[in-house]
């Protein structure tokens, strides 16, 4: 245990939680894996210990105050501080017109993608500002929505782009004890949430147009959140872009 660093990653039984914590592993971290199924985060725990990594599974709904202060309660009884927070739990909601949203749906990604998010920085905060050494890095999956929305998504865009703003406040006030902040920015991954982009017709486009979209290994996302997590703390990423190369995104129509 001596010297080995220590993360949290949210969302980790999938996806791009997946793969950085498979890539933290990796790298040598002790990875904390929660999120809301616990045989997913067992088979990645299973997965990590194959290949010499150290984990604790600790199922947690990111959306529930009282179990993020549980999450890092148990993460500190475990390993006595933390190094790094991989903020990546999110959802959506259904695509459709920005009138026919019910409040009820608005309130889940609100809870999930920014609340919860804010709550673990929190409880990071409390635990990197009082360890020896002081410090650490807390990064946040902001998605290319945090710049860009597509259609029929106003509930995921403004989480996202909500995200942009903690990330900032999170860097600014870490400074004086030494916790970075930065954000890594996501374009279509290719994960289970992204399945329906090489489906049938697509996704929708700005104009309305469906369009089948280019894809990326997401162990590419994971091999960057690693770059990011390892660096100085007189050092920080504060917006990195891993896209898609082909992708739909830069450029016009």
């Amino acid at each position: 245990m001596s010297g080995q660093k220590i993360a949290i990653v949210t969302g980790a039984g999938t996806g791009v939680g997946r793969a950085a914590a498979l890539a933290l592993m990796k790298a040598g971290y002790a990875v904390v894996l929660t999120g809301r199924r616990k045989e997913m985060l067992d088979a990645v725990a299973k997965e990590g210990a194959a290949a010499g990594g150290k984990t604790l599974v600790v199922p947690t709904d990111i959306a529930d105050p009282a179990a993020i202060k549980a999450l890092f309660a148990k993460t500190r009884e475990a390993f006595g501080r933390l190094d790094v927070l991989f903020n990546n739990a999110g959802i959506g909601a259904p695509a459709m017109p920005l009138e026919d949203l019910p409040f009820e749906k608005w309130k889940a990604v609100v809870d999930t993608n920014l609340t919860g998010p804010f709550l673990c920085t929190q409880e990071a905060f409390r635990i990197m500002k009082n360890q020896t050494p002081r410090g650490g890095r807390i990064i946040n999956n902001g998605s290319i929505s945090a710049h860009t929305p597509r259609p029929q998504s106003v509930a995921y865009t403004s989480t996202k782009h909500a995200i942009t703003g903690l990330t900032k406040q999170t860097a600014l006030d870490g400074r004086p004890f030494d916790i970075c902040c930065g954000q890594i920015d996501i374009g279509n991954a290719a994960t289970p949430l992204t399945e329906r982009m090489v489906q049938g017709a697509g996704v929708m486009q700005p104009d309305g147009s469906m369009k089948v979209e280019a894809r990326m290994d997401a162990d590419h996302v994971g091999n960057a959140v690693v770059y990011m997590a390892g660096l100085p703390l007189d050092t920080n990423v504060l917006f990195m872009t891993v896209m898609a190369n082909q992708m739909p995104f830069l450029g016009r129509g």
